[in-house]
């Protein structure tokens, strides 16, 4: 497969692997206590921090990048040289993909200034086999008459951790529409529309005449056999579903009822009609922002529903990486699924925050009345902290005990802890208890005191909790033999190796 090259693209690549993991603050909790993140700061390193959580776990990942369109906005620089471009671009590509699900998928909006050179990047991070496809979106309806041709479209990348052909049994189909349904001949079972009797292809088995109530013999359009075998068409007959249009000289059709469609295949091609243009997002926004437009690219919250419907089911988790002003993580909130938001700029406090804060109490804006959203749930908002290890691997001495233990509790249970984490005992999880020991935290900073598992530090924590299940103990070292911690029913890590390892 040819790769695409530019320069300083072995840095980029560099850079994918280098990212120093940093560690997440929690600021505040709006709402019920729930498990979707609005995180502020660099997404690059947003995701690296993410990446111990959620590796494999995301479901559906939706990200509008900067363009590239040599103009500048007013909360993106989206005016980069296409070299620096791509490499802004590749290594934040290949850490979604590590937090891809194994059924999940990947949708990247972008305009004719990048997409052939993004869809290449992508065929490389992903792999060619799982480009699934390029989707057509309407933005825009109005005629654009200074330009040379208006643009009237942007590109939707599709790729999937599955080739398309193993990923299309995890996607939704669209619910069926109830456009073209009429009655003509009265049939008492109600409104019907017709669907073609004939396939792609040529199945011996399905290539018989069928009589035309004219008496002329039928056979099937060049290049198609019949839609099914001649039993299984003589059932639909009698059971007076077969229709032939043009007075009863066309091909033959089916009568397929109300109600009776499973959903529908997407189609490559979303007009705007069908999921917004941009002068409906724009109206979104303005409603939300009291007349302000803090984002002069928004979505439309119809285009993402469409998205996240079919990539995603209730429960499961959503994310994006270049939030703006909120539109996916606002929809993936009143679709019931889990989220995860990055944001850079102020904007994440000042726009992000309260548009999130307004679907909690029931906002009806956007796609709210059509799914009768009435508010509820809850979201935690996160800033980077420091860097967890330095160049050597050590860890940061700006790292305090509370924040390691935060760390280490959500990587160990894969979610945020709750409580002060001021005490080696973390807590208990599933029937493990967790301990940390870390910064002297027993109050001493000898080996045969706070950091070093010994046998008196062991009897501490014995009396911190008389837990007779299995134990995990982070620290510095231990002097207890592989022996004695299996009679424990201790699993010792070691610091800073087995945190930075994984």
């Amino acid at each position: 497969m040819p790769f695409l090259d530019w320069v300083n693209k072995n840095q980029a690549k560099d850079t994918s692997r280098d990212v120093p993991y940093h560690l997440l603050h929690q600021q505040q909790t709006y709402g019920d206590a729930a498990d979707n993140l609005l995180i502020q700061g660099d997404n690059l390193l947003a995701l690296k921090a993410l990446t111990p959580f959620y590796a494999g776990q995301v479901k559906c990942i939706f990200i509008d990048p900067p363009y590239n369109t040599q103009s500048a906005f007013e909360h993106y620089d989206d005016k980069l040289e296409h070299s620096q471009w791509l490499s802004m671009m590749y290594p934040r590509l290949v850490l979604l993909r590590e937090l891809l699900a194994e059924d999940g998928s990947i949708w990247v909006t972008i305009d004719d200034n990048e997409a052939h050179y993004l869809k290449v990047l992508m065929d490389e991070v992903f792999g060619r086999g799982k480009f699934i496809s390029e989707i057509i979106w309407q933005k825009r309806t109005s005629r654009e008459n200074r330009a040379a041709i208006g643009s009237a479209h942007d590109a939707l990348f599709l790729f999937a951790k599955k080739p398309a052909g193993e990923w299309k049994d995890a996607r939704n189909l669209l619910p069926p529409h109830d456009r073209g349904f009429a009655n003509p001949d009265g049939d008492p079972r109600g409104a019907w529309r017709s669907i073609p009797f004939s396939a792609q292809g040529f199945r011996p088995n399905q290539m018989y005449k069928i009589a035309a109530p004219n008496g002329t013999n039928l056979v099937p359009p060049t290049g198609r056999c019949w839609g099914a075998t001649e039993p299984e068409y003589m059932r639909l007959k009698a059971e007076g579903r077969v229709y032939f249009p043009r007075g009863g000289a066309g091909r033959p059709r089916i009568k397929m009822f109300a109600g009776e469609e499973n959903g529908l295949v997407p189609m490559s091609v979303w007009l705007a009609d069908e999921v917004g243009d941009t002068e409906e997002s724009k109206k979104e926004i303005l409603v939300l922002f009291n007349h302000e437009t803090p984002f002069g690219t928004p979505k439309p919250e119809r285009l993402l529903q469409r998205i996240i419907h079919i990539a995603t089911n209730p429960g499961d988790l959503v994310l994006d990486s270049f939030l703006g002003s909120g539109t996916t993580a606002a929809v993936a909130h009143k679709m019931g699924r889990r989220w995860i938001g990055i944001e850079m700029g102020d904007h994440a406090r000042t726009h992000c925050i309260p548009r999130l804060q307004k679907v909690i109490d029931g906002e009806q804006g956007g796609i709210s009345e059509a799914l009768g959203w009435k508010g509820g749930g809850g979201f935690r908002f996160y800033t980077l902290g420091e860097t967890a290890f330095d160049a050597h691997g050590h860890i940061n001495t700006a790292v305090r005990f509370a924040t390691l233990a935060a760390y280490v509790w959500h990587l160990e249970v894969g979610e945020p802890g709750a409580q002060a984490f001021d005490s080696p005992l973390l807590g208990l999880h599933n029937g493990t208890a967790y301990y940390l020991l870390y910064n002297g935290i027993l109050g001493d900073r000898r080996p045969d005191g706070g950091n070093v598992l010994t046998q008196p530090v062991l009897q501490h924590l014995r009396a911190l909790a008389a837990h007779p299940g299995p134990k995990v103990i982070y620290g510095e070292s231990s002097r207890l033999g592989p022996a004695r911690l299996a009679v424990e029913g201790i699993t010792f890590k070691q610091i800073p190796y087995d945190i930075k390892m994984r």
